[in-house]
């Protein structure tokens, strides 16, 4: 009989554990999206690629182990899956404008912009809306005023700033050095011609000689332009150009033996994106004396625990099929940013409650000091009103056909808000 009662007590309890499991209430994870539009067709075409395998393979490590880089100790929410959410703009601004109303429908809560065109054509949307979105383009438009809309490379004008004033720091001739600017002809190469930097010109001591332009893809050599900073007997000129631009134009210098190093001396320097990685595995020491402001270290320093991240991500995600372009770079520096803004914002606002404008106020405008293993010249800060990330500028140099170093210069935020 005891037997049969302690057997009774068994099934009993065996039945009350099964049902308390049959109606405990599953948690499912919540998805929250990172990315936006991506230029995948057009001259940004394989930046833009590289930028969002970065994003991918960020993703997947943060998904895979809550970590958020191997130098940080913060984890993000156990609970949250990230899915990156993206279309192909083709690089034309009023597509940029429907790809941000279909994902904002989906529910994306942060953004991305790519080219100079689109990001100008979506910020003030992005601003009304409450929309926090990290930028490939970096012109001086951003701060005019400054929005919703972020940098992790310093504007295209702190960079000139910075080639000037490197280049300064080595003149030795008692003259005034004359500057012209060389720089792409479309609304990225223009957009670092702006007052500021030519009144900063000016004010350190150059002499101000005028402006050339060059297509976004020359289809034959630079010649006339190159000629006429020959003509005007200029010393150093600066641009915004892609490599399809600057790659051309220093072939075009050196055939007319205007470098640094040649028989008539001028230096030539362009902001990122012409990425010196990329123009000195393409134009090895031809390109010697090409300098490049607001870069990124290149794939193979992996002294740079960022760069070793990078490469890390790939033995991991991509063996066989590694991205070599610097760009994916960006996409893990972005991607870090919208992961970190959410994970600020959530701290707030649960999940299942957070808008855009939340992560924008609690997340984006919080972000103090964001490490990236020197990826950036800096760790990244924000807040409202304050939408550059750094406040140094890194400047590189073609030498041996390697990239070299040159140092950091400070920011000097020339463009007037």
């Amino acid at each position: 009989m005891a037997k049969m009662r302690l057997a009774l007590v068994a099934s009993v309890t065996i039945m009350l554990l099964g049902l308390s499991v049959l109606f405990t209430p599953t948690t499912y994870a919540k998805t929250l999206y990172v990315g936006g539009t991506m230029a995948l067709t057009g001259a940004y075409a394989e930046d833009t690629a590289a930028v969002l395998a970065g994003y991918q393979d960020y993703v997947r490590y943060v998904n895979e182990t809550k970590k958020l880089a191997p130098w940080r100790r913060v984890k993000f929410p156990a609970d949250i899956t990230l899915e990156v959410l993206w279309r192909d703009d083709e690089l034309k601004p009023p597509k940029a404008l429907s790809i941000y109303e279909e994902l904002k429908a989906k529910g994306i809560l942060v953004f991305r912009g790519s080219g100079s065109p689109q990001v100008q054509a979506l910020k003030d949307r992005l601003y009304e809306d409450g929309v926090g979105a990290p930028s490939m383009a970096s012109g001086p438009y951003l701060l005019k005023p400054p929005q919703s809309v972020f940098t992790y490379y310093p504007i295209y004008s702190d960079d000139a700033a910075a080639f000037i004033d490197w280049f300064l720091e080595g003149w030795k001739e008692k003259r005034k050095p004359r500057f012209a600017y060389l720089t792409a002809d479309s609304a990225f190469g223009r957009s670092v011609e702006v007052p500021e930097l030519t009144e900063y010109v000016k004010k350190v001591g150059c002499e101000f000689v005028g402006s050339q332009y060059v297509p976004m893809v020359p289809k034959s050599p630079p010649t006339t332009q190159l000629m006429w900073l020959k003509k005007q007997g200029v010393d150093l000129a600066f641009g915004c150009m892609i490599n399809p631009g600057s790659q051309p134009t220093v072939k075009e210098m050196v055939r007319l033996g205007m470098g640094p190093h040649l028989d008539y001396k001028i230096t030539f320097g362009c902001a990122t994106p012409s990425h010196l990685p990329v123009f000195a595995d393409a134009m090895g020491e031809l390109g010697d004396g090409f300098v490049v402001a607001g870069g990124f270290p290149p794939l193979y320093d992996t002294a740079t625990r960022g760069v070793k991240f990078c490469n890390d991500l790939q033995d991991k995600y991509r063996p066989g099929k590694r991205i070599t372009h610097i760009m994916y770079e960006a996409g893990i520096i972005e991607a870090m940013i919208q992961t970190e803004a959410l994970r600020l914002a959530l701290k707030k606002v649960p999940a299942d409650k957070l808008t855009p404008r939340d992560v924008l106020e609690h997340g984006f405008y919080k972000i103090k000091k964001l490490v990236t293993g020197d990826l950036t010249s800096t760790p990244l800060t924000y807040g409202k009103g304050d939408i550059e990330g750094v406040d140094e500028v890194r400047v590189d140099q073609v030498q041996d056909g390697k990239v070299v170093k040159l140092g950091t210069w400070p920011c000097r935020h020339l463009y007037k808000r």
